[in-house]
């Protein structure tokens, strides 16, 4: 029989509906399998199990008078849920996961969270990040280190790194990620989840800025399209949202005969691709050309020299933000950061200027390349899992995005792109496929992935915790 905590939200939601579960008794159910899990794997910030069960005792008495919470039509009452701790619950401090921060509790709800609450989700609390969420690692100044499920050793990776360790571990069926560079895809890749980085300005969230987006990190793809049902709801706080959309987020069904398949294996800078994630890959591939898609190789995407622009752009902005900071907080900030934005002080405008340029550069690439196609596939990252105390793969400060060059191009692009685990290695560590869609063709790319959803075959069993 299969425990509480691994049901699917809309396996929940249906047991809710014929009341053979009720929210109470699954809330109660997951935080006990979060406290088995929490001291290995410290995935969680602000977890607050009394409020939880005060919330999941008024979804009981909802579902009890068939009135559940709906948002569009769309409910999430009563399922658990968790959000990445920079998006704002009311009354909750956000440290940005830097011990640098001054701990204020947030005015109000960011959108994400306002729509998830609107539809009845049970927050059970917020999930961990790196400083300033400028790592794919679950490295921090403010929280304990978090680690992956999968392999105690091995990193979840980040920025959304408790999101994905929390989701692969079993905390609640729904979490809530955000992406500048690959913050979402990178750690569902490592931990074996399925996520999706919609379009920039499909999911209302706050502050916005280039190439940030939220995104759901799920274990399924049928759940993040009902997540993706309620957080695309509008919202006037987002200066950058797209025009709402009413998308028929649950037709996942789709024939890929016929489609035309990129195939990107080399980035075009950046790490190499190991053996076994590129062999994942391929086989992930070869499943959709036996399903009629044809399939074609593409070049990278993206250059070294867009590359070496954007981190001079980045590195500046992180200086001004951390310079700004009185010297005592400077020092709290992790040392590994405060190495990576320390150059800054000696970039010049022009420097920055065309780092700029070169953004602007790597989004046209990105969208020519992939504009033929129907879709594109590629690693997520081009390593698995690596060492839980690093910040990096390389753990280098001064080459600290070799590992993004497959998932950064389409932020700048505001492509929606998906991470799906695709394989394992020899010692069990998942691998990620990216799925890279048009611009705005999020259900696309959902419905791509739910077709490789069905077609992958068997996965290994979700991770237990030791103590188990």
């Amino acid at each position: 029989m299969t425990s509480l905590h691994d049901l699917s939200a809309l396996d929940l939601l249906a047991a809710y509906r014929s009341r053979a579960l009720s929210p109470v008794e699954v809330t109660k159910a997951v935080l006990a399998h979060v406290e088995n899990w929490e001291p290995f794997l410290h995935a969680s910030y602000a977890l607050d199990p009394h409020e939880a069960m005060v919330l999941a005792k008024a979804s009981e008495a909802r579902w009890r008078r068939g009135e559940p919470l709906t948002v569009g039509g769309v409910t999430l009452d009563g399922v658990p849920s968790m959000l990445k701790e920079n998006i704002a619950t009311e009354g909750v401090p956000m440290p940005l996961g830097t011990a640098a921060t001054e701990l204020v509790p947030a005015a109000e709800d960011a959108p994400p969270a306002a729509r998830m609450r609107e539809a009845g989700a049970v927050f059970m609390g917020k999930t961990t990040m790196p400083d300033y969420g400028m790592l794919s690692s679950g490295l921090s100044s403010f929280h304990p280190l978090t680690r992956n499920p999968w392999d105690l050793s091995r990193n979840p990776g980040g920025s959304s790194a408790g999101a994905a360790a929390a989701a692969a571990a079993g905390y609640g069926p729904l979490h809530v990620g955000t992406d500048i560079g690959g913050s979402v895809r990178l750690p569902a890749a490592w931990c074996g989840i399925f996520t999706l980085k919609p379009s920039l300005g499909r999911i209302p969230i706050k502050p916005p800025y280039a190439g940030r987006v939220a995104g759901p990190m799920t274990r399924t793809v049928a759940d993040s399209a009902l997540l993706m049902s309620v957080l695309s709801r509008p919202d006037w706080r987002d200066s950058m949202s797209l025009p709402y959309q009413d998308i028929a987020w649950s037709q996942l069904d789709r024939d890929v005969k016929g489609l035309r398949i990129g195939l990107m294996m080399d980035a075009g800078w950046g790490m190499d691709v190991e053996p076994e994630t590129a062999a994942a890959v391929q086989r992930a591939a070869c499943l959709f050309e036996q399903a009629g898609a044809v399939v074609e190789p593409i070049k990278g995407v993206s250059s070294r020299e867009m590359m070496i622009g954007l981190d001079k752009f980045w590195r500046m902005r992180s200086w001004l933000d951390i310079s700004a900071l009185p010297p005592a907080r400077q020092n709290q900030v992790l040392p590994y950061i405060r190495e990576w934005v320390s150059t800054g002080a000696y970039l010049t405008a022009a420097e920055v200027f065309k780092g700029y340029g070169q953004m602007a550069a790597m989004r046209e690439a990105a969208i020519a390349a992939c504009q033929p196609f129907d879709f594109v596939l590629s690693p997520v990252s081009p390593v698995p899992a690596y060492a839980a105390e690093l910040a990096s793969p390389l753990n280098d400060p001064q080459r600290p995005f070799e590992h993004i060059a497959f998932t950064v191009p389409f932020n700048m692009s505001e492509q929606p792109a998906a991470s799906i685990n695709c394989g394992y290695t020899a010692r069990g560590l998942p691998i990620g496929l990216q799925i890279i869609g048009r611009r705005f063709d999020d259900l696309g790319v959902l419905q791509l992935a739910r077709a490789f959803e069905q077609m992958r075959g068997a996965q290994h069993a979700w991770p237990k915790p030791p103590a188990e």
